[in-house]
């Protein structure tokens, strides 16, 4: 048997770059290997970094980014086409307006404030994620989903999609909270916040995720009317997701 291919690629100018690949699915196959990447942002890659991307073979990046944070970084591959798909940040300007009430802000702000971020992506962001599986439905892979630290708006689409391909809930937790031992953190990102509630902001964690999908039961009532009526995700797309990117 053939050794798997490696799911983290350790690039020096992004952090958190992993193939979804290789995950157990529906009806005994597999995520199909080298078709769908997450990472963080793509404005700080190396030449080597680029020649890594470019031997992958990815053509295509969603971009979740809001509008400043991708000007800040643009994509630094001419030969990958952005799709721009922007869910604005919202966490650490909720943070700032805790604080400037008065109120000292914990961990525990910090916890909130993420799960409600992760609420906004299926109460507010919806088109956005519905936008990528269309994409996803079109011949574009390789391809890699990215947001600022690829944790959270690319976090949420990533689970999504393994949902739809028929991953176990298990498996999408593990892959989630593989950005634990990965993301990289960024010191400035917030850098006037306390540095316990910054460590809650560089990391992921289960209530996040879990939030996101609390909101889609209190919202369509379950998860697959959220892929039918939120993704636009019938039979017919799920069925063409299932052989573009599941391997027996």
């Amino acid at each position: 048997m053939s050794e798997a291919p490696a799911r983290h690629l350790n690039l020096a100018g992004a952090s958190n770059f992993r193939d979804l690949g290789g995950y157990p699915a529906r009806n005994g196959s597999i995520v199909r290997w080298r078709q769908i990447f997450r990472s963080n942002h793509l404005g700080h890659l190396t030449d080597d970094d680029i020649a890594v991307v470019r031997e992958l073979g990815v053509r295509s990046a969603f971009d979740f980014r809001g509008a400043e944070e991708r000007q800040a970084a643009l994509c630094l591959m001419k030969d990958v086409t952005v799709h721009s798909l922007p869910v604005e940040p919202t966490v650490v300007a909720a943070l700032r307006a805790i604080s400037a009430s008065g109120t000292q802000l914990s961990t525990d702000h910090a916890v909130e404030v993420m799960r409600d971020s992760y609420r906004s992506y299926v109460q507010q962001n919806t088109p956005r994620f519905r936008a990528l599986f269309a994409h996803l439905l079109e011949d574009r892979a390789p391809l890699v989903i990215h947001c600022t630290a690829g944790k959270d708006r690319t976090g949420f689409a990533c689970a999504l999609i393994l949902h739809t391909l028929g991953v176990s809930d298990d498996v999408i937790a593990e892959d989630y909270l593989l950005t634990n031992r990965y993301y990289r953190r960024d010191p400035n990102n917030g850098s006037e916040l306390p540095d316990d509630v910054k460590n809650v902001l560089g990391t992921v964690q289960a209530s996040f995720l879990g939030a996101a999908f609390e909101a889609i039961d209190a919202d369509y009532g379950d998860l697959e009317t959220y892929l039918r009526d939120g993704l636009g995700l019938g039979h017919a797309e799920r069925t063409s997701l299932e052989s573009r990117y599941l391997q027996n």
